[in-house]
Order: structure tokens, then C-alpha cells, then sequence
């Protein structure tokens, strides 16, 4: 069975996960991501969408920044769970079997990406 290459990653996703009582946490972490680093930062969404089973918010990055911006998140996160996963064109595999988690794993919705794979 062949290795996956590294050099197929077209970018990362971290998903910030938050719930009420939390949202001023992950505020408070976007803030902090937009003052440090080039990565885009997506919209809140207060409710569950697409494979997402928690309200979250995305952080879209390039490969060079993920030596400083994950291990930022590592140490900064204030006991929210973040997904980060590679873009490799497999949004299925990505967000499962490619996933690296911060603090803990939250089910993530594989039939939502199944169809989206088809």
C-alpha cells in the first residue's frame, strides 16, 4: 500500500468548536488568530452545519503556517475541541481519518460527507 504524499495538501482547516457558555472562549481565540496569523477566518455558525455536530467557526490556512499556528492553537485553546485536517480533495477522509484533534474528538457526521464525496 502506497504512502499518502504530503505535498498533495492544498491548505488546513481547523474547526473551532464552542457552545454557549464557551463562546466568549472561542471569541477570544479568534481574535487572537486574527492578530497573529494570515489565516482566513470563517463566519460563526451557532448551530450545527454540514458534518459538524457543534456549533464552530473555521480557520483556513496554508501548509507553512501550520508549525506555528497549531501549536498556538495547542496551547491556547482554553478547553475547546479543534479539528484540524489537511485539504486534500477527500473531505471524507479529511475530516476523519486524516484528523489531528485538539482537547476532545466530537462525532463528526461521515454520511454528510459520504454524499458529498458522490
Amino acid at each position: 500500500m502506497p504512502f499518502a504524499d504530503p505535498d498533495q495538501v492544498n491548505g488546513w482547516h481547523a474547526h473551532i468548536y464552542y457552545e454557549p457558555q464557551t463562546r466568549e472562549a472561542a471569541a477570544h481565540l479568534r481574535e487572537g488568530v486574527a492578530e497573529r496569523f494570515a489565516a482566513r477566518v470563517g463566519s460563526w455558525h451557532d448551530e450545527p452545519v454540514g458534518p459538524h455536530t457543534a456549533a464552530m467557526y473555521q480557520l483556513a490556512f496554508a501548509a507553512d503556517e501550520f508549525a506555528t499556528l497549531v501549536p498556538w492553537l495547542m496551547l491556547n485553546r482554553a478547553g475547546l475541541s479543534i479539528l484540524v485536517h489537511p485539504m486534500t480533495g477527500d473531505a471524507l477522509a479529511d475530516h476523519t481519518g486524516h484528523a489531528l484533534w485538539l482537547g476532545p474528538s466530537l462525532p463528526v457526521k461521515e454520511d454528510v460527507l459520504r454524499r458529498a464525496r458522490a
